[in-house]
């Protein structure tokens, strides 16, 4: 498993991560089995947030109850969490209480005095980006956060928080498959006016400016077609782009899912791909991607199967 050093930290982390946010209606035993796969095959690195789960912090109590970690067993791993989002509005809320308010939450739910990574969880519109700066500042004084981040934040809305935060932006987690690739597809066709796939629809340069700045992308959805309209592995919409996979699978001795997960970490900005899945096995095939050597012919092939222009 490869990992990577979140920049401004000591955290390393594996480049494969798993997301709970489905583990709600699982049993303890499974929840346990799930982290058990996860932990085997090298991934030490949970992502949660305070939403996630029928009710607030729902999921986050649930692998606390599970896992009843011990001191020791909590040292051994990061354990990332998000806020910001208020579903009942539904709206955002990036206020000093509000942020201070979910991370206790989500520090009793995880039954932990810490949080390793706090991501703010999809942009705020009203942000006031002096009442962050002063919540991440206390948390961090406070022993009750490491290390903060962003989540689907474009460059500029990074750069606002930047001007007042004093604290490193470590982390920005976007949607990012080989389907659903816009914030890299946009930058290959750049100057092609008569192609959509030259339109910078959202993420505005977000892959570039993440390295630039040395923020480490964290890929969610990494199987989804397109914003959570299933998956493109074994979809008949996808032939050709499923007919490549599965040839690189044979060659390389692997799954479909493992070379969709190679496509993401073979990128030189050092990716995360951050799982949604509660299936044991498929934790095992994804993190077979994590260091498989693809090609540039290889990557580029697989982008162009999924539809995407290479001038």
């Amino acid at each position: 498993m490869k990992r990577i050093t979140l920049t401004g930290t000591d955290i390393t982390a594996p480049n494969v991560v798993l997301g709970v946010m489905r583990i709600h209606e699982k049993t303890d035993d499974e929840i346990r089995d799930l982290v058990r796969s996860a932990r085997d095959n090298g991934i030490d690195f949970f992502d949660h947030a305070d939403v996630y789960g029928p009710t607030i912090h729902g999921c986050e109590e649930r692998f606390a109850k599970a896992l009843q970690l011990t001191p020791a067993e909590r040292a051994e791993i990061t354990l990332q969490t998000k806020a910001g989002i208020v579903p009942d509005g539904p709206y955002f809320d990036y206020s000093y209480e509000h942020l201070v308010r979910q991370v206790e939450g989500s520090l009793t739910a995880l039954n932990t005095d810490y949080i390793d990574i706090l991501l703010l969880h999809r942009p705020d519109a009203l942000v006031e980006p002096e009442e962050v700066a002063r919540a991440f500042a206390d948390l961090k004084a406070a022993g009750k956060v490491r290390a903060f981040g962003v989540s689907n934040h474009t460059p500029r809305q990074i750069d606002l928080l930047r001007k007042f935060v004093d604290e490193p932006i470590v982390a920005n987690q976007v949607q990012l498959s080989i389907t659903h690739s816009t914030i890299i597809a946009q930058g290959v066709s750049m100057n092609m006016e008569a192609e959509s796939q030259s339109i910078t629809l959202d993420g505005g340069g977000i892959v570039d400016y993440c390295r630039l700045h040395d923020i480490t992308l964290q890929a969610w959805s990494p199987y989804q077609a397109g914003f959570f309209t299933g998956p493109f592995i074994g979809s008949p919409d996808y032939p050709e782009l499923n007919a490549e996979l599965q040839r690189l699978a044979a060659e390389y001795g692997v799954t479909p899912t493992s070379i969709a997960t190679a496509w993401i970490t073979r990128h030189p900005a050092n990716m995360q791909v951050v799982l949604g899945t509660t299936r044991a096995d498929r934790v095992a095939e994804a993190a077979a991607g994590s260091e498989i050597p693809l090609t540039r012919a290889q990557w580029y092939g697989l982008f162009r199967a999924a539809g995407h222009i290479v001038p």
